[in-house]
């Protein structure tokens, strides 16, 4: 099978880069690494846990579509919380972008 690294490794605010591949397309299927709400300054967007979840699936997007695919393809997620009084405001952004067919979903 042959892998193929999808998009440029993060670098932080600080200057470092993560040792990880936004994504790696194997086959057919198309692997996102897990995303921040970081905007392009490697910085969070914001304190709010709702900006940083859009922001989050902005990036998670922009990665889909530079690999040929959308959101609208996405099978199965994760998300990660640091705190689950977060969960209702998760979500509802998700609830509002997946709308349409909801994804299979781990929190």
């Amino acid at each position: 099978m042959i892998f193929e690294q999808i998009g440029a490794p993060l670098t932080l605010a600080n200057g470092s880069r993560v040792p990880l591949s936004p994504a790696i397309r194997a086959g057919d299927f198309l692997f996102v690494s897990g995303q921040l709400g970081l905007g392009d300054d490697g910085k969070l967007v914001s304190e709010d846990v709702t900006e940083q979840t859009r922001q989050a699936l902005r990036r998670i997007s922009s990665v889909l579509e530079e690999g040929g695919s959308d959101l609208g393809r996405i099978v199965k997620a994760n998300i990660w919380l640091t705190n689950a009084q977060d969960f209702p405001a998760v979500n509802k952004v998700w609830a509002e972008v997946f709308a349409d067919r909801p994804t299979d979903r781990s929190t």
